[in-house]
């Protein structure tokens, strides 16, 4: 494998509508390129074999198969090749076994950008990594393989989230104590207001949450207008603080 390379795109959507989108998300995240874009699953499997993607961005129902038995599939054939699924499935025991079968994410649709931003970037991050510590040691340590897992131990033998770029600690406080004030949901616009930043910025500190379920989203419907994103906090996860 190659560190300089792009990391190559199979998108697997029946919807074409949402695979041009995720395609035109990956053309703004440099490191990574589309190679295809599959809509059933003999066109999945036919992709997969010829061009042996990186990464797959799987859907779970489609007309011809379960995303999940693709999944299997995938998994038990090409060992190396990654999988974030990006679905509107949210059935508990479908996550658990996305999970169990060993992908990267689990996107829930609608996708918002930045959140489909950071975890391509935390799989660069990780497959970077990865190539780095294949062309320079046959076996690893402990530690290596913490970082590999994005899992950084402190002084007292603690496991602490590893943060991921572009994310400060103490910016991700006032975020969550800006949302534990708030009685409903609010959205990046007010947020970013709050604590100085740009919508973009708090939008990314939102998504991250979200993505480590201190917080959760939902789309909230006014009278005008498209529906808004809004953030509450997660009371069941927020216990456990930004360390753990």
């Amino acid at each position: 494998m190659n560190v300089n390379r792009e990391i190559e795109v199979l998108i697997v959507e029946d919807d074409l509508r949402i695979a041009e989108i995720q395609k035109r998300f990956i053309e703004q995240i440099e490191g990574f390129q589309t190679v295809g874009i599959a809509a059933s699953y003999v066109e999945a499997k036919t992709l997969i074999e010829i061009l042996q993607p990186d990464l797959l961005l799987l859907d779970v129902y489609f007309p011809d198969m379960d995303g999940l038995d693709l999944l299997k599939e995938t998994k038990q054939q090409m060992k190396q090749m990654d999988v974030i699924m990006i679905t509107a499935t949210k059935e508990i025991h479908k996550v658990q076994e996305a999970i169990k079968i060993g992908v990267f994410d689990y996107i829930i649709k609608p996708v918002v950008f930045e959140r489909f931003k950071q975890s391509l970037l935390r799989y660069l991050e990780y497959h970077t990594k990865l190539v780095q510590l294949g062309e320079e040691h046959q076996l690893i340590d402990q530690q290596q393989v913490d970082k590999l897992l994005r899992k950084e131990i402190d002084g007292a033998g603690n496991d602490k989230i590893y943060l991921p770029k572009g994310i400060d600690p103490r910016t991700l406080e006032k975020v969550l104590e800006v949302l534990g004030k708030g009685e409903s949901g609010q959205t990046a616009e007010l947020i970013a207001k709050e604590i100085g930043v740009s919508r973009t910025t708090a939008r990314r500190y939102l998504e991250h949450l979200v993505s480590e379920e201190k917080i959760e989203a939902d789309l909230a419907y006014g009278t005008v207008g498209r529906p808004e994103r809004v953030y509450m906090v997660n009371t069941s996860k927020l216990g456990h603080g930004l360390t753990r």
